[in-house]
């Protein structure tokens, strides 16, 4: 039954993947159609992550009156229909209104599925489950740079995508009878959490973060986030500007960097244990410093394509790596508190990331995207370091 339902819950995670990049490949098409300049995107983006935000916040209150089964049905459906809105828009102002129930969607679904696989599942699993985010994010440009490579619009993409995430709510929603079973059987298998492990008192905001090592952290998952989510909109129009590749080819190379990510979290999945979760850190910051030279690099876009792919390597163990080390970190009774103050300071980093270097590369020079990516990444060592030291003094 459990692993019958793990099987269900990858595959929303899928669906929760699988709009998230196809934005950032469609751009350089859309903008022309509708008539907007190209930092417009950020506007959207920032919607988006903001109902994340408002979600996230309110899924607990939400998953425990409604259980884990029914909101993800729901979310997945929300997200179906968003994406089928986004294909029948023809105006700016219209992509901003149905970005609200989008986000939404996505926000419930994330917060919902990571807490139920926390608790009844491995902690491999979590790496697993984030590697079919990107399956779902690497598969979104594909499906677009192949309809726009045969002459059809970018609305035509987001229909097929829609299209694929009502199916996808279709399995969910069968499966509702399976979530019911496990939460009611609280299962006894070794690899499930249990509920009571968490602590007595949840804390408040101000006691999380003023946790020693807290805003170290907190500013660490907010730079990661930086980069990720400014790699998924931009790499698109970066290859498409300042490498002079068309923009129906570069929609297929934004596929590169969630390409490289679902591959680095598999790895995880198969090798954190044996390194731990700090030396995954660093490993993984390592390869995307390396990554972002050769997407420096003013040669072929081939080097910068490989830079993506490095890229998203390189950040494929760092989120869930960071989120397993957290009761090592911060101990067993504040990680809940901790774990979900994280994924706040991740999304302020997806809200606020990508729209800033819009505004930078509408100003000066998408040129600088290269430049942007390295700022976060130091930002992300020299905290997660930080937080090392720290706790190998207490």
């Amino acid at each position: 039954m459990l692993t019958s339902l793990l099987i269900v819950i990858y595959i929303a995670f899928i669906s929760l993947g699988l709009p998230d990049s196809i934005l950032g490949s469609a751009w350089p098409v859309m903008q022309i159609d509708l008539g907007v300049p190209s930092s417009y995107a950020g506007i959207v983006t920032m919607i988006i992550s903001a109902m994340t935000v408002l979600s996230s916040v309110l899924s607990d209150r939400i998953t425990k009156r409604f259980g884990t089964g029914r909101v993800t049905s729901v979310s997945v459906l929300m997200t179906a229909l968003a994406l089928l809105g986004f294909s029948l828009s023809n105006h700016f102002w219209q992509l901003c209104v149905i970005a609200v129930p989008y986000g939404l969607g996505a926000g419930a679904i994330d917060a919902a599925l990571n807490n139920f696989v926390a608790l009844h599942y491995s902690s491999r699993h979590m790496s697993w489950l984030h590697m079919c985010w990107g399956i779902g994010a690497f598969t979104g440009p594909i499906v677009m740079g192949q309809i726009l490579t045969h002459g059809y619009t970018w609305s035509r993409g987001y229909l097929v995508i829609s299209v694929i995430q009502f199916v996808i709510s279709v399995i969910v929603i069968a499966s509702l009878p399976l979530w019911s079973k496990v939460s009611k059987s609280d299962s006894s298998d070794s690899s499930a959490g249990s509920e009571e492990e968490g602590p007595k008192k949840a804390l408040s905001i101000r006691q999380t973060l003023t946790l020693p090592g807290a805003a170290f952290i907190f500013t660490a998952f907010l730079a990661y986030s930086g980069v990720e989510q400014t790699s998924i909109l931009w790499a698109s129009s970066f290859i498409s500007e300042a490498r002079g590749v068309s923009p129906e080819q570069a929609a297929t190379y934004g596929s590169l960097f969630t390409i490289g990510i679902t591959i680095g979290r598999f790895l995880s999945g198969v090798v954190s244990d044996r390194f731990g979760d700090r030396n995954m850190i660093r490993i993984g910051s390592g390869v995307i410093a390396f990554s972002i030279l050769l997407i420096f690099l003013p040669a072929s876009p081939v080097f910068a394509g490989a830079g993506l792919v490095l890229a998203g390597i390189g950040c494929g163990p760092v989120y869930p790596s960071i989120i397993h080390s957290t009761p090592v970190n911060f101990g067993a009774e504040n990680s809940q508190a901790v774990i979900g103050m994280q994924m706040a300071f991740a999304y302020v980093g997806s809200t606020f990331a990508p729209p800033i270097f819009g505004l930078i590369a509408q100003h000066i020079s998408i040129s600088l995207f290269p430049a942007y990516l390295l700022f976060f990444l130091i930002l992300l060592v020299v905290f997660t370091e930080r937080l090392n030291k720290l706790v190998s003094r207490s």
